[in-house]
Protein backbone atom coordinates (compact mmCIF):
# COMPACT_ATOMS: atom_id res chain seq x y z
CA UNK A 1 0.00 0.00 0.00
CA UNK A 2 2.87 2.44 0.83
CA UNK A 3 4.19 2.04 -2.10
CA UNK A 4 1.15 2.80 -4.24
CA UNK A 5 0.61 5.50 -2.24
CA UNK A 6 4.14 6.94 -3.21
CA UNK A 7 3.80 6.09 -6.79
CA UNK A 8 0.37 8.08 -6.52
CA UNK A 9 2.49 11.01 -5.13
CA UNK A 10 5.12 10.81 -7.62
CA UNK A 11 2.34 10.68 -10.55
CA UNK A 12 0.99 13.73 -8.93
CA UNK A 13 4.12 15.53 -8.98
CA UNK A 14 4.95 14.69 -12.74
CA UNK A 15 1.56 15.76 -13.96
CA UNK A 16 1.70 19.14 -12.31
CA UNK A 17 5.60 19.50 -13.46
CA UNK A 18 4.49 18.94 -16.78
CA UNK A 19 1.38 21.73 -16.87
CA UNK A 20 3.76 24.28 -15.30
CA UNK A 21 6.15 23.80 -18.14
CA UNK A 22 2.89 23.40 -21.00
CA UNK A 23 2.19 26.98 -19.90
CA UNK A 24 1.61 29.03 -23.35
CA UNK A 25 4.72 31.60 -24.22
CA UNK A 26 4.49 35.82 -23.42
CA UNK A 27 3.08 37.38 -27.03
CA UNK A 28 5.76 38.53 -28.88
CA UNK A 29 5.90 42.28 -29.06
CA UNK A 30 5.22 44.41 -32.53
CA UNK A 31 8.05 46.35 -33.45
CA UNK A 32 7.83 49.92 -34.38
CA UNK A 33 7.47 51.54 -37.53
CA UNK A 34 9.47 53.56 -39.43
CA UNK A 35 7.62 56.81 -42.03
CA UNK A 36 8.66 56.49 -44.99
CA UNK A 37 5.85 59.04 -47.31
CA UNK A 38 4.82 61.45 -47.30
CA UNK A 39 7.84 63.27 -45.78
CA UNK A 40 8.29 65.44 -42.80
CA UNK A 41 7.36 68.93 -42.50
CA UNK A 42 7.51 69.11 -46.27
CA UNK A 43 5.03 70.20 -48.99
CA UNK A 44 3.90 67.02 -50.87
CA UNK A 45 3.11 67.75 -54.17
CA UNK A 46 2.30 63.93 -55.41
CA UNK A 47 -1.08 62.19 -55.32
CA UNK A 48 -3.98 61.32 -57.42
CA UNK A 49 -6.29 64.60 -58.25
CA UNK A 50 -10.07 63.36 -57.67
CA UNK A 51 -11.32 66.97 -58.12
CA UNK A 52 -10.34 70.74 -57.36
CA UNK A 53 -10.61 70.21 -54.05
CA UNK A 54 -9.34 66.75 -52.86
CA UNK A 55 -6.57 64.39 -54.07
CA UNK A 56 -5.73 60.36 -52.68
CA UNK A 57 -2.65 60.18 -51.22
CA UNK A 58 -0.68 56.95 -50.98
CA UNK A 59 0.76 56.84 -47.47
CA UNK A 60 4.02 54.34 -47.12
CA UNK A 61 6.19 53.16 -43.76
CA UNK A 62 8.70 50.12 -43.15
CA UNK A 63 7.03 46.76 -42.00
CA UNK A 64 8.08 45.89 -38.26
CA UNK A 65 8.32 42.46 -36.80
CA UNK A 66 5.23 40.79 -35.46
CA UNK A 67 2.73 42.89 -36.64
CA UNK A 68 -0.80 41.72 -37.35
CA UNK A 69 -2.07 44.72 -38.26
CA UNK A 70 -1.16 48.24 -38.82
CA UNK A 71 -3.32 51.29 -37.62
CA UNK A 72 -3.05 54.70 -40.13
CA UNK A 73 -4.16 58.04 -37.90
CA UNK A 74 -4.73 60.95 -40.07
CA UNK A 75 -5.29 64.41 -38.33
CA UNK A 76 -6.54 67.19 -40.38
CA UNK A 77 -4.59 70.03 -38.14
CA UNK A 78 -6.96 73.21 -38.81
CA UNK A 79 -10.49 71.24 -37.51
CA UNK A 80 -8.34 68.11 -35.50
CA UNK A 81 -10.24 66.22 -37.18
CA UNK A 82 -9.09 62.18 -37.28
CA UNK A 83 -9.56 59.19 -39.82
CA UNK A 84 -8.19 56.11 -38.70
CA UNK A 85 -8.08 53.15 -41.21
CA UNK A 86 -6.30 49.61 -40.44
CA UNK A 87 -4.04 47.17 -42.81
CA UNK A 88 -1.92 44.15 -43.11
CA UNK A 89 0.15 46.03 -45.66
CA UNK A 90 2.85 48.74 -45.38
CA UNK A 91 0.87 51.33 -47.80
CA UNK A 92 -2.84 53.05 -47.94
CA UNK A 93 -3.92 55.81 -50.15
CA UNK A 94 -6.24 58.49 -48.23
CA UNK A 95 -8.88 60.31 -49.55
CA UNK A 96 -7.58 64.44 -48.19
CA UNK A 97 -8.53 67.93 -49.05
CA UNK A 98 -6.13 69.88 -51.22
CA UNK A 99 -3.97 72.84 -49.41
CA UNK A 100 -4.64 71.33 -46.04
CA UNK A 101 -1.96 70.66 -43.27
CA UNK A 102 -1.89 67.17 -41.58
CA UNK A 103 0.06 65.24 -39.28
CA UNK A 104 0.27 61.05 -39.54
CA UNK A 105 1.51 58.50 -37.25
CA UNK A 106 1.41 54.27 -37.75
CA UNK A 107 0.35 52.05 -35.14
CA UNK A 108 1.80 48.25 -34.93
CA UNK A 109 -0.67 46.17 -33.66
CA UNK A 110 0.79 42.24 -32.62
CA UNK A 111 -1.19 39.39 -31.23
CA UNK A 112 -3.26 39.31 -28.30
CA UNK A 113 -1.84 40.13 -24.94
CA UNK A 114 1.13 42.41 -26.25
CA UNK A 115 1.63 46.48 -26.04
CA UNK A 116 0.84 48.31 -28.97
CA UNK A 117 4.14 50.22 -30.52
CA UNK A 118 3.97 53.69 -32.23
CA UNK A 119 5.87 55.39 -34.63
CA UNK A 120 7.02 58.95 -34.89
CA UNK A 121 4.52 61.81 -35.84
CA UNK A 122 4.82 63.46 -39.32
CA UNK A 123 3.11 66.64 -40.31
CA UNK A 124 3.08 67.93 -43.69
CA UNK A 125 0.90 70.10 -46.15
CA UNK A 126 -0.79 68.86 -49.46
CA UNK A 127 -0.45 70.48 -52.26
CA UNK A 128 -3.10 72.78 -53.80
CA UNK A 129 -3.74 74.30 -57.48
CA UNK A 130 -2.22 77.48 -57.79
CA UNK A 131 -1.19 77.46 -54.44
CA UNK A 132 2.51 78.87 -54.50
CA UNK A 133 2.82 79.41 -50.71
CA UNK A 134 0.97 77.86 -47.40
CA UNK A 135 0.40 79.16 -44.10
CA UNK A 136 2.69 78.20 -41.37
CA UNK A 137 1.46 74.75 -39.39
CA UNK A 138 -0.72 75.38 -36.48
CA UNK A 139 1.29 76.01 -33.70
CA UNK A 140 1.62 72.50 -30.77
CA UNK A 141 1.00 73.71 -27.45
CA UNK A 142 3.83 72.31 -25.90
CA UNK A 143 2.61 74.12 -21.85
CA UNK A 144 0.48 75.03 -20.12
CA UNK A 145 -1.75 72.11 -21.99
CA UNK A 146 -5.71 72.02 -21.31
CA UNK A 147 -6.88 70.86 -17.93
CA UNK A 148 -3.42 71.47 -16.44
CA UNK A 149 -2.66 74.30 -13.41
CA UNK A 150 0.13 76.31 -13.21
CA UNK A 151 1.43 77.87 -10.11
CA UNK A 152 2.92 81.46 -10.96
CA UNK A 153 6.41 82.46 -10.07
CA UNK A 154 6.30 86.08 -9.05
CA UNK A 155 3.03 86.42 -10.80
CA UNK A 156 4.01 84.89 -14.01
CA UNK A 157 4.00 81.87 -15.86
CA UNK A 158 5.65 81.08 -18.69
CA UNK A 159 3.51 80.20 -22.19
CA UNK A 160 5.53 77.65 -24.50
CA UNK A 161 4.78 75.89 -28.26
CA UNK A 162 6.04 74.61 -31.26
CA UNK A 163 5.87 76.34 -34.47
CA UNK A 164 7.05 75.53 -38.43
CA UNK A 165 6.25 76.52 -41.81
CA UNK A 166 7.05 74.25 -45.20
CA UNK A 167 7.84 77.33 -46.51
CA UNK A 168 10.36 78.77 -44.53
CA UNK A 169 8.78 82.20 -43.87
CA UNK A 170 7.72 82.02 -40.60
CA UNK A 171 7.73 85.78 -39.21
CA UNK A 172 5.91 85.91 -36.10
CA UNK A 173 3.16 84.66 -33.53
CA UNK A 174 0.24 86.55 -32.24
CA UNK A 175 -0.67 85.46 -28.14
CA UNK A 176 -4.44 85.34 -27.25
CA UNK A 177 -5.19 85.02 -24.13
CA UNK A 178 -7.98 86.10 -21.40
CA UNK A 179 -10.39 84.65 -19.12
CA UNK A 180 -13.04 83.67 -21.37
CA UNK A 181 -12.56 82.35 -25.26
CA UNK A 182 -9.16 83.40 -25.88
CA UNK A 183 -10.07 86.57 -27.91
CA UNK A 184 -7.98 89.07 -26.66
CA UNK A 185 -4.85 89.73 -28.39
CA UNK A 186 -2.26 89.96 -25.59
CA UNK A 187 1.34 90.30 -27.47
CA UNK A 188 3.07 89.99 -30.50
CA UNK A 189 6.27 87.38 -30.36
CA UNK A 190 8.79 87.05 -33.22
CA UNK A 191 9.17 83.31 -34.71
CA UNK A 192 13.29 82.65 -34.31
CA UNK A 193 13.52 79.19 -33.34
CA UNK A 194 10.84 76.41 -33.99
CA UNK A 195 10.40 76.29 -30.01
CA UNK A 196 9.04 79.94 -28.46
CA UNK A 197 8.09 80.45 -25.05
CA UNK A 198 7.27 83.82 -23.24
CA UNK A 199 6.30 84.88 -19.86
CA UNK A 200 3.09 86.93 -19.20
CA UNK A 201 1.46 87.98 -15.83
CA UNK A 202 -1.68 86.11 -14.62
CA UNK A 203 -3.94 86.27 -11.43
CA UNK A 204 -4.11 83.68 -8.96
CA UNK A 205 -6.73 80.96 -8.79
CA UNK A 206 -8.04 81.78 -11.88
CA UNK A 207 -9.11 79.94 -15.28
CA UNK A 208 -7.44 81.25 -18.79
CA UNK A 209 -7.97 80.39 -22.30
CA UNK A 210 -4.97 81.08 -24.38
CA UNK A 211 -4.08 80.27 -28.47
CA UNK A 212 -1.38 81.39 -30.49
CA UNK A 213 -1.72 82.60 -34.15
CA UNK A 214 1.14 82.24 -36.21
CA UNK A 215 1.95 84.83 -39.12
CA UNK A 216 4.32 83.98 -42.45
CA UNK A 217 6.05 86.82 -44.29
CA UNK A 218 3.25 86.74 -46.72
CA UNK A 219 0.53 87.81 -44.44
CA UNK A 220 -0.98 83.96 -43.83
CA UNK A 221 -2.46 82.88 -40.77
CA UNK A 222 -3.37 79.49 -38.59
CA UNK A 223 -4.72 79.13 -35.35
CA UNK A 224 -3.58 76.71 -32.57
CA UNK A 225 -6.60 75.98 -31.38
CA UNK A 226 -7.92 77.12 -28.03
CA UNK A 227 -6.27 75.72 -24.82
CA UNK A 228 -7.56 76.21 -21.39
CA UNK A 229 -5.65 75.98 -17.86
CA UNK A 230 -6.11 77.42 -14.15
CA UNK A 231 -3.22 78.96 -11.88
CA UNK A 232 -2.82 77.96 -8.41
Amino acid sequence: MKTIQTLSTLFSITILLWSCSSSPPPPLEPGTPSLSFPLNEETCQEGTSLNDSQSSLEFRWSSAANVETYRLSVTNLNNNQRETLETTGTSLSVTLLKATPYSWNITAIGEEGSQNANSSTWRFYLAGSGVTNYAPFPSEILAPRSGTSVTPVEGNITLNWNGSDVDGDLDYYEIYLDTTDASTFLKQVDAVNANTSTSIAVDSNSAYSWKIIAVDTNGNKSNSGVYSFRTN
